[in-house]
C-alpha cells in the first residue's frame, strides 16, 4: 500500500498540501479538484518526484525521503505531456533506455521491450522517430516506457489532457487492463467511473473520499 502520514508541503508561502494522511489500497484510485487544489503535488509526492515538507510518504514500507530510488522502481509515474518523458530518437531506444540503467542482460532487454511494443500494438513502430509519433502514440509509448520497468504502482498526471476522443478511449483501455495499480489525476470525470476510489482536492485537503458515483456527482455540484 502507500501511505501519507501528516503531510504538509509548501510552496513559497502558499500551503499547497495541508495535513494529508490516506492509506491508498485498491486498484484504481481517482483524483480530481480545481486547478490549484493540490492534486499534481499530491502525485509527484507517491514516487518521490518531491518531498514532502512536514510529513511522511511511504510506499510499500519504503520513505520516499530516504529510499527514493527503490520508490521510483516500484512507482512509475506518466506525465500530461509524454514529450516530456520521452528522451531517445527512436520507439526502440527510449523503451529500453532505463531497462539499461538496470544493467539487464541485453536478451532480457530485448524481450521486455517486445513484449510492451506488442501489449499496445506498436511493433510497427519500433524503429520510429519517436518524436514524429502522434499524440495518442506518444500518450502509448511513454506509459510502455513505464511499464517495461514492471513497477507495482503507475502515477498518471493528467494522462488524457492532450488526446482526442479516439486516443482517450485508446488510454482509458489500456488504463483499465493494467495488472498494476493506477493512480490517475484527471479532469476527464468519465475516465473514473468505473474506479475503486475517488479523492476530491480542494485547498490542499481532501474533501472528500468515496466511490465514483459519490465523489463525482459531489465534485460536480461543488463546481457548478
Amino acid at each position: 500500500m502507500i501511505q501519507l502520514h501528516a503531510v504538509h508541503h509548501h510552496f513559497g508561502e502558499r500551503p499547497v498540501l495541508q495535513g494529508l494522511d490516506l492509506h491508498l489500497t485498491e486498484r484504481r484510485v481517482g483524483v480530481v479538484g480545481g486547478n490549484g487544489s493540490g492534486k499534481s503535488t499530491f502525485a509527484r509526492l507517491l514516487n518521490g518526484l518531491l518531498v514532502p515538507e512536514r510529513g511522511r510518504v511511504l510506499v510499500d514500507g519504503l520513505d520516499t525521503r530516504t529510499d527514493a530510488r527503490a520508490v521510483r522502481r516500484q512507482v512509475g509515474f506518466v506525465f500530461q505531456n509524454p514529450d516530456n518523458q520521452i528522451v531517445l530518437p527512436t520507439v526502440e531506444e527510449d523503451l529500453a533506455f532505463g531497462l539499461k540503467n538496470l544493467r539487464l542482460p541485453p536478451a532480457d532487454v530485448s524481450a521486455r521491450v517486445t513484449a510492451a511494443l506488442r501489449r499496445h500494438d506498436l511493433e510497427a513502430l519500433r524503429h520510429h522517430p519517436a518524436h514524429l509519433l502522434s499524440g495518442g502514440q506518444k500518450q502509448l509509448l511513454a506509459l510502455s516506457s513505464v511499464l517495461v520497468m514492471e513497477p507495482r504502482y503507475i502515477v498518471f498526471d493528467e494522462p488524457t489532457t492532450l488526446l482526442d476522443l479516439r486516443n482517450k478511449r485508446r488510454l482509458a483501455q489500456a488504463i483499465h487492463a493494467l495488472p498494476q495499480t493506477a493512480i490517475v489525476v484527471t479532469h476527464d470525470l468519465e475516465l473514473l467511473h468505473d474506479f475503486d476510489r475517488v479523492l476530491v482536492f480542494d485547498e490542499g485537503r481532501i474533501v472528500l473520499d468515496d466511490v465514483p458515483a459519490v465523489a463525482l456527482e459531489a465534485y460536480v455540484r461543488s463546481m457548478a
